[in-house]
């Protein structure tokens, strides 16, 4: 399972339009878009791409204590397991 928060309204209204020009739901959408990026040889993008493309993504209004609050997610997790 996978959740993704602070997903900008813009991107969230694109993946909505790609899903659907594909006749798909968003999740499948967002399944394949993944694929697709994982499947890529990763260790040939640098990581100044990488910053590049997550400043195109998010410009001014990149979310803060990510990490944070995923692991503390996931220790609520593990606690209730």
């Amino acid at each position: 399972m996978l959740n993704i928060r602070d997903l900008p309204t813009e991107v969230h209204a694109r993946l909505r339009i790609r899903a659907a020009e594909a006749g798909r739901s968003m999740e499948a959408e967002a399944r394949a878009i993944l694929a697709e990026a994982c499947l890529e040889d990763a260790r040939a993008v640098p990581a100044t791409e990488l910053q590049k493309w997550v400043d195109r993504l998010y410009g001014s209004d990149k979310p803060e204590g990510v990490v944070d609050s995923l692991i503390e997610e996931r220790r609520k997790e593990a606690q209730r397991e």
